[in-house]
């Protein structure tokens, strides 16, 4: 049911948003990631950003709001609800959570771990609970922020649900980073208990998150359409990107990008509701460096081609030839950006690699090649900056986010498809 390749090629026009309308941020708007760029434009547009939080973990594993301490930091209107969604902190009928479950596996024993499945789908359905009904707590809410007449433009922020416990993390990097003895398939990790707690909390947390948003405000959204508000919903998707490589603008991706079916799970639910005629679309952005993205080694390479699009797309554009100057600053002395574009050229080029950039195969897992010669990669790449901790990432991150956030807003007014792809073309003719 995945929907077919939709990139958006020309810039979208600019939406009827007007000052007063609202932007309402549902999940936790956090430093350096993507929708900070729709918040920057909603805010260009004189919208009202209603903000939101995930809320915070007690010691005991209790959920709880924020203390009148921490939502003092948060800009109003913000409404102080616990979002946080998944399932893997959730005590099923034995008091035992899945993160309990899986506390004390050890390392050497990680493929056989003993998990209780019906236990997990309790805990699952328990944690869907909970967040349905914090939801519609939220929504209550939200209702008395928004001004009648007022046009309503839903983000969804919800994303990752990697469960909370000790044994996890370790494997993931082995899965994402390792090479030689410490590599290990993404695919046996998937397939392990372990994995299928963790597929099962990514569709959760990704994707069903959006289907209980557009689901639950229902209400609202006939309420306000009836006083004549046009209300939208907009989701960040990954699901690759095109982005310049031999010489052409072509589709890429990551592999092993293990929340990708829980993205396609994404596009499935706003498709369904695209075509009951609501105002839907999951967005699928280029790759970034950020926090959260940073266990993924070498999702970064693609985005430093962005410099080529940028060259290609807005030679002469002042913004243009202030991020090149920026990041050849960052650079050694005496490197340029074709070097770097070559040695993005050489990876795909690789055979191996070659089999993982298939958009219909897609997500896919790793191979100990392709995983090998991906980490080569970003590490040849960053040796090329003058200092490892200050790279081109940063900057054309920031580009990424701004011109995602600005066709987001204007496209999702009436979004021509329930999935659309934003490529480097577009990034670049949207500064």
């Amino acid at each position: 049911m995945s929907t077919a390749f939709f990139p958006i090629r020309e810039k979208p026009a600019a939406a009827p948003y007007k000052s007063g309308d609202v932007l309402v941020l549902f999940g936790e708007l956090f430093n350096r990631g993507y929708a900070n760029g729709l918040v920057e434009e909603a805010e260009k547009m004189g919208m009202t950003i209603v903000r939101a939080t995930v809320g915070r973990r007690e010691k005991d594993g209790t959920l709880r709001a924020l203390t009148a301490e921490e939502a003092a930091l948060v800009p109003k209107p913000f409404i102080n609800i616990p979002l946080e969604a998944g399932f893997d902190m959730e005590p099923a009928s034995n008091g035992q959570s899945p993160n309990d479950q899986m506390t004390g596996i050890k390392l050497s024993e990680w493929e056989a771990a003993p998990i209780d499945m019906k236990l997990i789908e309790e805990s699952r359905a328990r944690g869907t609970e909970r967040f349905r009904k914090n939801t519609q707590s939220f929504l209550k809410e939200l209702e008395t922020h928004i001004p009648a007449g007022k046009n309503v433009l839903f983000a969804h922020l919800m994303a990752g649900g990697v469960p909370r416990t000790k044994i996890v993390m370790p494997l993931m990097n082995r899965a994402f980073k390792g090479t030689g003895d410490r590599y290990l398939s993404s695919e046996t990790f998937w397939n392990s208990t372990i994995g299928q707690v963790c597929q099962k909390n990514f569709l959760e947390v990704t994707a069903e998150t959006f289907r209980h948003l557009l689901d639950l405000s229902t209400p609202l959204r006939t309420k306000l359409q009836g006083q004549g508000s046009h209300v939208s919903y907009v989701a960040y998707g990954y699901h690759g990107t095109d982005i310049i490589y031999d010489g052409k603008l072509q589709w890429q991706s990551y592999s092993p990008y293990l929340q990708g079916w829980a993205k396609i799970q994404l596009e499935n639910i706003s498709k369904e509701f695209h075509q009951k005629n609501i105002s839907s679309c999951v967005y699928n952005c280029p790759e970034i460096l950020t926090n959260s993205s940073s266990i993924f080694q070498g999702v970064e390479v693609p985005l430093y081609a962005l410099v080529t699009a940028l060259e290609k797309e807005m030679p002469k554009h002042p913004e243009a030839q202030k991020i090149k100057a920026d990041c050849q600053k960052l650079l050694k002395d005496g490197v340029t950006f074709a070097q770097i574009q070559k040695s993005i050229d050489e990876f795909y080029a690789d055979s191996i690699v070659k089999q993982h950039l298939s958009f219909e195969k897609w997500p896919q897992h790793s191979s100990g090649h392709q995983l090998q010669k991906l980490i080569a990669s970003s590490e040849h790449i960053v040796s090329l900056h003058k200092d490892e901790k200050a790279l081109m990432t940063a900057v054309l991150s920031e580009l990424v986010f701004k011109s995602c956030g600005y066709v987001m807003l204007h496209d999702s007014w009436a979004p021509k498809s329930p999935a659309a792809w934003i490529g480097h073309d577009i990034v670049a003719r949207c500064m």
